[in-house]
Parts: structure tokens; sequence; C-alpha cells
């Protein structure tokens, strides 16, 4: 079909250097600009989101900071935190984690900057929610009445018809890595469709509160029990963790040549693969998180901004270096004959023997699941604000379809590709108002740094006390 082959066309194009351009160079503008302070208070960072894990947040919305961070953190740690990482290493070879970790490092400051944006321009709906994201911060570039300010609203609109669209292959490509794992295990791939889709249905439709609930119950109960069961296999293959870390920085800048099962990569395609699924790990530079940063309940845009670090942190420096060191100590990775989104579960087979099989299927569904919760909900949110609230409760069974669809089996290598066009459309818009709204996000961030007796001073002062 002419308009997929377009849309797999445009992905191979823009994932290389139009995107490296366009989130590395424009990700290093937003950190230059604003002085790194994820960087410079890094430590503070750390202090307000791990050690606050479970306080009470005050200020206006409708959940506290913690839920509302791992409804963001449902959407990012996903199967691609499982599946796609594999996917990069077996196309890209071992270098393409050294890419997935630059973008994870750059990413902290286009979170940083579009969840501040996504709490200062957040609006209250008629059912009482506050939501927020690109669609409705575009529309603050330029002044009131100006042509910039005319394009901001038409980015808005089209960022948000854009990501209502490409979330339809995102969610048959979170079902479909669901279903590869539950087949190894003898379940069929529609009984796991069904029983994903049923969930998010009634997680989803009960609005944000519901879906926090549920999310922030899950997301640190799946992600312990992934890292320790990583930690297991790494420790196993401790004697091959030296050279896997090598090979990260070795193969980055030169490709790998091809080996045992590995086909070969060359430095094209570890530069396409790392930088594609190190940005859709973490989602930076995509705005869709700022959905449900935009409920939290918080004194200043800034302060939930440090949750956005701490999401890209959480999902790809720990959990996609976790999966990427536990493939490439395994040596999985150059076996003959094994699919991609099937290294995961050879490797933790390497070491848990017919146990290995369920676990990873066990950890592919939760994750899937707190995905298509977190994504089902960001979709229901561009519907809402294109074609009001009743639309959206409709369209949200658009997503339901499409779990079960994605479930029975279709080609995830086409269905990622499907994936990275549209977001590709997103990224774009998004990116370049995120760039000039720095102005006034600069303003917002030397508030919350430097007015005394608030805000960080203050917290730093209590800290000493």
């Amino acid at each position: 079909m002419f308009i997929v082959d377009a849309l797999l066309a445009f992905a191979n194009w823009f994932w290389g250097i139009p995107l490296l351009l366009l989130c590395g160079a424009g990700g290093l503008v937003i950190g230059a600009y604003l002085g790194f302070p994820w960087f410079r208070h890094f430590g503070y960072v750390m202090r307000q989101t791990f050690g606050k894990m479970f306080g009470k947040s005050s200020g206006e919305g409708n959940v506290n900071a913690f839920a509302a961070a791992t409804s963001a953190l449902a959407s990012a740690i996903g199967a691609s935190n499982i599946v796609g990482v594999p996917v990069a290493i077996a196309l890209g070879g071992p270098g393409a984690v050294f890419w997935i970790e630059i973008m994870a490092l750059i990413g902290f400051g286009t979170k940083f900057v579009e969840v501040t944006a996504g709490l200062a321009y957040r609006h209250k709906n008629e059912e009482g929610e506050y939501v927020g994201g690109p669609y409705y911060y575009c529309r603050q570039i330029g002044e009131e009445g100006s042509a910039l300010r005319k394009i901001g609203a038409f980015f808005g609109s089209f960022y948000a018809f854009m990501l209502m669209i490409e979330l339809v292959p995102s969610l048959a490509a979170q079902a479909a890595s669901a279903t590869q794992q539950g087949v190894a295990i003898g379940v069929p791939q529609i009984a796991i469709a069904i029983v994903v889709a049923i969930i998010t249905a009634i997680t989803v439709i009960g609005g944000a509160k519901r879906v926090a609930g549920v999310t922030e119950k899950l997301v640190p109960i799946m992600a312990i029990v992934y890292l320790i069961g990583a930690i297991i296999v790494i420790f196993v293959n401790i004697k091959n963790v030296p050279e896997a870390i090598a090979s990260i920085f070795r193969y980055a800048f030169t490709g790998r040549a091809a080996f045992g099962g590995f086909a070969g990569a060359t430095v094209g395609a570890t530069l396409r693969w790392g930088l594609a699924r190190g940005l859709y790990s973490n989602e930076a530079g995509f705005g869709t998180t700022c959905a449900s940063h935009a409920s939290a309940s918080v004194d200043h845009p800034v302060r939930q901004a440090s949750w956005g670090v701490f999401e890209v942190f959480v999902d790809t420096i720990v959990v996609c270096t976790m999966t990427a060191l536990v493939i490439l100590t395994s040596g999985v990775w150059t076996e003959s004959g094994l699919e991609t989104g099937a290294l995961a579960q050879a490797a933790y087979n390497s070491v848990f023997g017919s146990f290995g099989l369920y676990f990873v299927a066990i950890c592919v569904f939760l994750f899937v699941l707190s995905t298509m919760l977190a994504c089902a909900f960001y979709g229901m949110k561009q519907a809402e604000f294109l074609f009001g609230v009743k639309f959206s409760k409709v369209w949200v069974w658009i997503y339901i379809a499409a779990c079960i669809v994605g479930g029975m089996g279709i080609d995830l290598g086409v269905l990622y590709s499907l994936t990275d066009a549209f977001l590709g459309l997103i990224i774009i818009p998004n990116v370049v108002c995120l760039l000039l709204l720095l102005p006034k996000i600069k303003t917002m961030v030397n508030e919350y740094y430097n007015t005394p007796g608030k805000y960080y001073l203050a917290d730093v002062e209590n800290k000493k006390k």
C-alpha cells in the first residue's frame, strides 16, 4: 500500500540524522539556554523524587505528584524496555545502546521543559480534571493575536490529531509484543490481547484518578520484579560485563561486522536504532506524558519537572541499561535462529531454565498493560481537546480494538516503523514549540530556584534544619 510504504520510508529517513539534529541538538540548546539545572541540582532532583515517593504534595491538581509521575512512567516503561532494546541490539549492534543512553541524558532537559510547560499552561475540563500537553502549550508561543500564535494553535491541533492516530499502531505494537511472549509459554495470542483490552477499557474510562490509582501500585512492583531478575542474570554472567560495556562504546561509532547469528550493522543502523529506541523508550520530545503530569497537585510547574527527570532516569538509565546488559552478557543476541522479539526470553531462559520464559512473559504483560493504560488515556485527551469529552469516550474503543487486532499477530517490525513515522510527525511541532517557549520557561525556572523563602531555597533551608 502506497501510504504505508511512504510512512515506512519517512520513518527510516527521519530516525537518523534529522532526528539527531532536532531532538539531539534541540535538547542541547534547551540545556544550554536554561543552564542544565537538572544536572547542577541532580542531588536535589533525586531527593525530591526518590526521597519523596510516598509523601504528600500540595497545590492544585487531581492526584499527588508521585501518582502523576507513575502514570507517566507507565507509558514510558513498556514492552520497548524488554523487547525494543534487544531489537535495537539485534539490528544495530551493541553500539546502539550507547545512543540509547545519550538520548536519555539529552532527554532530561527536553522532558524537564515539557513537564514545566504542561503544568504552566494546563486547563480544567468540564469534568473538573486538569488537562495539559503540547496541544495547549503550543498555543502559547508568540504574542496574543500574532502570526506566530496562530502557527502555534495549528501546531497544537496538528499534534493532537497525529498523536490520536499514532496511538493506534502504537497500542497494536504493544499488544503484539505481549502476545509474542505468551505464545512461548502456550497461552493463545487472542486470550492475552482480550484480557489486556478489557483491563485497559475498565481503567481508562474511569479517568485520570483511576489511571493514577492503578499505575501508582503497578509500576513500582513491576519495575522492581523485573530489575531483580535482570540483576540475577547479570550476576551469573558477571565475567562478561566488562566486555559487554566495552562493546557498547567500541561499536557506537564503527558499527559491527557480522558474526555468529548477528547479521552485522553499519554505523547508520547503529545510530538509527539506538536513537529511535532510546527516544521511544523515555518519550522525551514526544510531549505525551504531559497529560499525566498535568493532573499533579504541586505548588509550582518546575517542581513537577523533577519527576520528569526521574521518569527518564528510571526508564532508560536504569531499566533499559539493565535489559541491554542482560542481552549482551548472556550472548543470546549472536545466536542463529532467534527472533528479535524472543531475545529477552532466551537470555532469562539461559539462567532460569523454563521459568525464564514465564518470568519474561509476565513482566512483558505487566509492562504492556501499564503502557496501554497510559497511552489510551493520552489518546482520549487528544480526542477531548479536538472534539470534546463525549467523543473521547467513544474514540477510546478504537484503541481497545487496536489492542485486540495487534495481539492476533502482526509483524512487529512494521508496527514499530509505522509508530516511528507518526511519532516523527508529532515530535517536529512539539520540539519547535518548546524551543520557542524557552524564554517563558526560563522565567519559571529562575522563579523556582531563586525566590527567597520559597520552592528550591525553602527546600534547601528545611534540609539544613
